[in-house]
């Protein structure tokens, strides 16, 4: 499907591509891994035609289609509700649309045989592109990708970008490209989308390749790794687990490889050196330098993934309860978070909590740090504790004139240059990078400083809400490393559940607008949720992590639609009408159904009379229901 041949790429005098080679076949599932700055988003890039190669080639079918969500999509912006936007997939149907409408408008005052033929053209086109069932889909996919069915009327503008980045890949999806280009598709997701999204591309007909720093998804969604290293591509036949274990048999032989070629080296560096000036071995000599010369050189082995080398101080030990907070409630106006919820938190407990955006993680660990108060109960912090908070807003608080060496000297943590430059070395800031100024450094690496900040400081409780988010497999397992040696207590918001499952012995989730745990593992947890719901089905149960609608408030009624003593003529009128409105729109929706089934069945092109007539049908049920819906509107703000 695409071949990439001996490509050269470079940024300045920095070379990312020297002489890389890799073959694309259709339904290949490619996880592109390596460390950040060896040019994996390039590529991409490169694929799609944004940059071009300096050298060598990239060539593809011309009935190739690309599809490709990338960071930039966070800028894009519209007045349009997130399911028109996401719609603008099918751009062929929509026109289609257009046209079926104005034949069908004809048709009031133009009635041939040639319109009858050109709508059943059009039409018979619509329903190849899917055209009936485009709405459904799109609906069904920023559903799977953790929207609500209200959220679909919503203006995109009224998103935040993380959000706004679903429903981009939302339209990639929909338009079905031979070949997805993902670009770190997990980092505005929650755990149930992700799972979602796992489970629609196991299933998708083209091929996909990914750039992920979440191991278990590229586990769940490739069948191929390829690592970028060293200017080069090279392929894995398997997952990112297959990969791990591969790389490991492939180092040792390569080793193996330059450790004996650097014996024999030696050995005729010595004899060359021993005998250059003989005259009777001269030529044997001179003829080692030249072997030498041409010799193809095997390069070392990379040294393996970096390792913590600092260590976590307290000033002081706190008492054994880290926080207690009883009956614990909290609503902003309407919006209730929590309600009634006790939590209890021991010295020693390494807690992630985990879920689906909008369930209120980031209120509750802002409740926790105290840096917003409940609207009822009590927050009660233990003896001697010493508090760290980790977030996204951290970043603000840098100071962007000050070089990175210096932030973390401002830090307060008393250790020296070198200690310092061993921990900002665990993130990837190495030689004189330590000197660049705050204000010049990219998103992701003002992350890696605040969050390293926050990992020396002397706290014994640390509260970090999505502390993986920019940071590359290395620069996670530091972090892990750091957090498995830290004697302290901590919560931690992750959906990187590889990250979860080697950090937390407990995990927290919400669940009816309650805090709830699970004392175990995060895999743990996962089997007991699935047998939860097979218990659940098998007893004709509803799912118990589905979400429950708000309790009421006890002492408000809840206010009832109906008719009393005081309701004038006019309002007994127009309640009338809206029963008598409400029960014409279920009607018409069920007709509308009808119709729709008709016209997905492609034997209803066969027959031209029937086409006609099934098609102004429901032209005319569509605009019935339009009018009932705003009739409906109207009646309801009375």
């Amino acid at each position: 499907m695409i071949s990439i041949s001996d490509l050269d790429f470079h940024f300045g005098s920095r070379t990312l591509y020297d002489g890389a080679s890799l073959h694309i076949k259709p339904k290949d599932k490619i996880g592109l891994v390596g460390l950040n700055g060896t040019g994996k988003s390039t590529l991409l890039r490169l694929l799609v035609g944004e940059y071009r190669p300096d050298g060598g080639s990239i060539s593809m079918s011309k009935d190739v289609s690309l599809g490709f969500l990338n960071q930039d999509l966070l800028s894009y912006d519209s007045h349009e509700s997130i399911l028109i936007v996401a719609m603008q997939a099918f751009a062929e149907a929509l026109e289609l649309q257009k046209k079926i409408d104005e034949i069908l408008l004809k048709f009031e005052t133009d009635y041939t045989d040639d319109l009858v033929d050109k709508l059943a053209t059009l039409q018979e086109r619509f329903e190849a592109l899917g055209g009936y069932t485009m709405q459904s889909k799109a609906e069904e996919i920023l559903e799977g990708l953790g929207f609500s069915t209200e959220d679909l009327q919503k203006p995109l503008k009224t998103f935040s970008g993380g959000w706004r980045m679903r429903v981009m890949l939302a339209k990639i999806l929909l338009q079905q490209p031979s070949l997805l280009l993902l670009d770190e598709p997990t980092n505005h997701l929650d755990l149930p989308s992700i799972k979602w999204i796992e489970t629609y591309l196991a299933g998708y007909e083209g091929a996909v390749i990914i750039v992920s720093h979440d191991r278990e998804f590229l586990d769940g969604t490739t069948n191929t790794t390829v690592e970028v290293s060293g200017g080069k591509l090279h392929p894995y036949a398997g997952n990112y687990s297959f990969y791990q274990e591969e790389k490991v048999l492939r180092t040792e032989i390569q080793q193996g490889a330059y450790d004996n070629q650097q014996a024999a080296i030696k050995q005729a560096e010595r004899f060359i050196e021993r005998f250059k000036a003989s005259a009777s071995k001269a030529k044997q000599a001179q003829s080692r330098v030249k072997a030498l010369d041409k010799l193809e050189r095997i390069e070392a082995v990379a040294p393996d993934a970096a390792r913590v080398n600092f260590k976590f101080t307290f000033s002081q030990q706190p008492g054994r309860h880290i926080l207690r907070m009883e009956h614990v409630s909290k609503s902003y106006g309407e919006k209730l978070i929590f309600r009634d919820t006790n939590v209890h938190i021991e010295r020693g407990d390494k807690i992630a909590l985990i879920g689906a955006n909008g369930k209120g993680k980031s209120t509750l660990m802002r409740l926790v740090a105290g840096a917003e108060t409940p609207s009822a109960g009590k927050h009660q912090l233990g003896h001697n504790v010493i508090m760290a908070f980790y977030a996204q807003h951290q970043l603000e608080s840098l100071t962007v004139e000050n070089e990175i060496i210096q932030e973390m000297n401002e830090a307060g943590s008393k250790r020296n240059e070198m200690e310092l430059r061993g921990v900002l070395g665990s993130f990837l800031f190495t030689g004189d990078d330590v000197y660049k100024k705050i204000k010049v450094l990219s998103g992701g690496e003002k992350s890696r400083v605040a969050l390293a900040k926050t990992l020396i400081s002397e706290a014994n409780f640390l509260l970090l809400d999505e502390p993986t988010n920019h940071l590359d497999m290395q620069s996670v397992n530091i972090l892990i490393q750091a957090l498995e040696q830290y004697e302290g207590t901590f919560i931690v918001i992750s959906h990187d559940r590889y990250f979860v499952e080697n950090v937390a012995t407990k995990i927290w989730f919400i669940e009816d607008y309650q805090l709830k745990e699970y004392p175990g593992t995060y895999h743990e947890y996962e089997q007991w949720q699935e047998d939860r719901e097979k218990a659940a089905k098998k007893a004709g149960l509803p799912s118990p992590s589905a979400p429950k609608p708000a309790p009421k408030p006890a002492a408000v009624a809840e206010p009832v639609p109906t008719v009393n003593k005081t309701s004038s003529p006019d309002q007994k009128k127009a309640l009338r009408e809206l029963a008598e409105v409400e029960a014409n729109i279920d009607k018409m929706e069920k007709e509308l159904a009808i119709y729709e089934k008709q016209l997905a069945d492609p034997k209803i092109y066969q027959n031209t009379a029937q086409l006609k007539d099934t098609t102004v049908k429901f032209e005319q049920v569509k605009k019935e229901l339009a009018k009932l819906n705003d009739r409906w509107e109207m009646l309801a703000e009375m």
